[in-house]
């Protein structure tokens, strides 16, 4: 008799290296071209199969960072897309490279040519060995880091965020070793509007420069928390009701053909209105 998955099994609070027990090699970030060449296209190509549009607001915000610094995105991290958007975010919004750790990444070793590197939790050695290589990544302006800071999926408005503390260790190291680093948060939400695929729905708040850091970082933490919830709250807030000022798209879907039919027999139908 074959097991039925239920929804209790979606989400866990085990870390997928730990719970299912495997080795995993540790590949250092590259930058190769041709494999860059390959996941734009590809990702591209999944991106618009699966969602209507990717829109963003907030890119004002992007403008007023320190642009000989590195940025570091933190955003939530819901779902199994969250990585290819964040790619899509440095490759075509911010014409950067890419560096994010992947869990799991012996299932992926590709990645490793296109800015990724692994991270392993069964063992705290090999998860502060990932983190301690994860700051070395931070030396250049076009470097964007994408982290999830809850450092598992969670649902869809989980609540409260709770960060690890790995980001603030992020920020020390970045201070410390190469002058300064900027932040910035992104509250990520994928949604079903007007069309018959879901859209994600991008907003980038205010970025923060770091050039000294002398906090708690369990502290720190905490209010990173705080802040981003309430952030990531009134952006879904406002979208609730169907407010997108300010929102452009980064990617959208053409019309499709019986879409683009249906429009041409509404505006039929307006012109012989409009003889009456």
């Amino acid at each position: 008799m074959s097991i039925i998955e239920t929804p209790k099994h979606l989400y866990c609070d085990t870390p997928p290296t730990i719970l299912r027990n495997r080795k995993e090699k540790f590949r250092t970030a590259k930058d190769v071209p041709f494999w860059l060449m390959i996941a734009d296209f590809v990702f591209t190509k999944m991106v618009r199969a699966r969602f209507h549009s990717v829109m963003y607001k907030g890119y004002e915000n992007l403008e007023k960072r320190d642009k000989t610094k590195a940025i570091l995105f933190y955003t939530n991290h819901n779902n199994w897309w969250d990585g290819i958007i964040g790619y899509t975010i440095a490759r075509k919004l911010m014409h950067g490279r890419l560096r994010l750790m992947i869990e799991e990444m012996n299932r992926f070793p590709l990645f490793q040519y296109i800015g990724c590197f692994p991270i392993n939790k069964k063992s705290a050695q090999d998860a502060i060995k990932s983190l301690k290589y994860a700051a070395t990544t931070l030396d250049k302006p076009d470097i964007n880091f994408w982290l999830f800071p809850q450092g598992i999926i969670r649902p869809p408005q989980y609540r409260p965020e709770v960060f690890q503390s790995g980001i603030a260790y992020l920020i020390e190291s970045a201070v410390k070793n190469f002058g300064g680093i900027n932040i910035c948060p992104v509250s990520t939400t994928y949604t079903f509007l007007r069309q018959d695929k879901p859209e994600v729905v991008m907003e980038f708040g205010e970025v923060q420069t770091f050039y000294e850091f002398n906090e708690d970082r369990k502290e720190f933490c905490h209010k990173l928390e705080k802040h981003f919830e309430e952030f990531c709250d009134n952006q879904r807030a406002v979208i609730s009701k169907g407010n997108f000022d300010g929102y452009r798209y980064l990617l959208k879907q053409k019309l499709s053909w019986w879409r683009d039919i249906e429009r041409r027999l509404k505006n039929i139908g307006m012109k012989d209105d409009n003889k009456q």
